[in-house]
């Protein structure tokens, strides 16, 4: 019951943020918010100005008259000196300076964020910084542990959109003795020590194994934060004679908690998908051990079919055959895996489990497209990848928009996890064929979905704003 529920909320969570997965780059990192470079770039206009003597609060709109010092950006809709009229309820005693960004040039509205000196002149000299990712990581890279709050989570946003290649690019740059203690400091936080990982894996060596893997042998759960990026790193330094102790601990392991063999699966997918380190022949022979687990199959067999891993077609169709009440979530993806396949075998496999359930058959035909084989990363084209993948995806995934793509992925995602949504994910998806079409031209289920995640970020962005949340709590109000 526990499984079943953990697998509601992380489908759930899936479906809900599938959209968002495209744009985070980081394999392991989540971009908490909008970085201040993005920002500055969807506003018309930004500006930094100051409370005055005339900075008093309307009690009725809330509004407070401020006077630009500095102009960012939008030179031909704010002047310096000029006074502009915002909503904020923090603190405006005189001479404290703000981030002004405007949006909508014919009646430009002002957002707040308080600055004091450090990120003033941090606001500024990102302002300045190349369009070349490599060189803006390089100063960012200096704000990771800043101890101004604002400054270090915009940092790490900006690592958690850049382009994995671009991380590794930063390689020269990094500092390895900084890293190793960051990871080992008592309390950090698992998206932090997520990043340091991946990038532990990018510039470390054989000799960072043993630490590595007294923590994967740790019980203590702060030890063991972000452990999918902790096995990545690991099998990053160790290469594929580090398989054999993930395999121990977590894949062979009938006793290894969902959520430590769900990471090392997630680390694997990694390796397989992003990484040259191992090759996959080796990566699927990890997983074949997930089979032997049930309850868990489910969760690889969408992989070995991409990887084009078809040895494993009488395992699968035996787990469709054994498959019971309390587990026949698992026939769909087999039937998806034998669908993808192009021996001859599987067909004829197909035939013979559509007599013993012809339902699941028909769903995974109606429901769901046909994995398709990726090619295997190589130095070469992992490196060449541009920022948004835009390109890789269409060419995995001929004849489908990149909008379809991230919703495919999402509802597959969210269906290996929580089958029992299978009816539910089918009115989402109608999909036969591979065709590109606007993501919410589906039906009801969707579109009512939509506004309601949408109302729920207005209700919690108006909340940030008017409290002088987020960004603004680490300074004073």
């Amino acid at each position: 019951m526990i499984r079943w529920t953990i697998r509601v909320f992380v489908a759930l969570g899936m479906v809900a943020c599938g959209y968002v997965w495209q744009s985070s780059a980081c394999p392991f990192c989540t971009s908490v918010s909008q970085t201040l470079r993005q920002e500055i770039a969807t506003m018309d206009a930004v500006a930094i100005a100051e409370a005055t003597n005339e900075s008093t609060r309307d009690e009725v709109t809330g509004q407070v008259q401020f006077k630009v010092v500095a102009v960012l950006k939008g030179n031909d809709l704010v002047k310096a000196d000029e006074m502009v009229t915002a909503v904020y309820y923090g603190s405006v005693e005189p001479g404290r300076r703000f981030m002004l960004s405007g949006a909508d040039p014919k009646d430009l509205q002002w957002a707040c964020l308080p600055l004091n000196e450090v990120s003033e002149k941090y606001l500024h000299d990102i302002t300045k910084l190349p369009d070349d990712e490599l060189e803006r990581l390089k100063f960012y890279q200096g704000y990771l542990q800043h101890p101004e709050g604002m400054l270090n989570r915009d940092a790490y946003d900006e690592f958690a959109v850049t382009p994995y290649p671009v991380v590794q690019a930063l390689k020269p740059f990094m500092d390895h003795a900084q890293l190793v203690s960051w990871i080992k400091e008592e309390g950090m936080p698992a998206d932090r020590k997520r990043l340091y990982l991946t990038m532990l894996g990018v510039c470390g060596d054989e000799k960072d194994l043993p630490m590595l893997e007294e923590m994967l042998q740790s019980t203590q759960p702060s030890t063991r934060g972000g452990l999918d990026a902790l096995i990545a790193c690991y099998l990053m330094l160790g290469g594929e004679n580090a398989l054999p102790k993930i395999d121990e601990l977590f894949l062979k392991n009938a006793k290894a908690p969902y959520a430590d063999t769900y990471a090392a699966i997630m680390a694997i997918r990694f390796h397989g998908t992003e990484g040259t380190k191992i090759p996959r022949s080796a990566l699927v022979n990890s997983l074949h051990y997930v089979l032997e687990r049930k309850d868990l199959a489910d969760l690889v067999i969408p992989d070995l079919a991409r990887w084009g891993d078809w040895s494993q077609i009488d395992r699968l169709v035996q787990l469709f055959m054994e498959a019971e009440k309390d587990n026949n979530w698992i026939r769909v993806p087999v039937v998806n895996y034998l669908r993808a396949c192009p021996k001859p075998e599987a067909e004829q496999a197909i035939k013979k489990l559509k007599e013993i359930d012809p339902e699941s058959v028909k769903r995974a035909s109606s429901v769901f497209s046909i994995p398709v084989p990726q090619p295997a990363v190589t130095p070469s084209t992992s490196s060449g990848r541009n920022r948004d993948s835009k390109q890789d995806a269409i060419s995995l995934f001929p004849g489908r928009s990149t909008a379809r793509i991230a919703q495919n992925d999402a509802m597959n995602a969210a269906a290996a996890l929580f089958p029992r949504t299978e009816h539910a994910f089918a009115l989402t998806r109608g999909l036969k064929t591979p065709t590109i079409e606007p993501v919410l031209s589906m039906n009801p289920l969707v579109v009512a979905s939509v506004p309601a995640i949408a109302f729920v970020s207005i209700v919690l962005s108006l909340y940030f704003v008017l409290s002088g949340g987020g960004r603004r709590s680490d300074l004073a109000v």
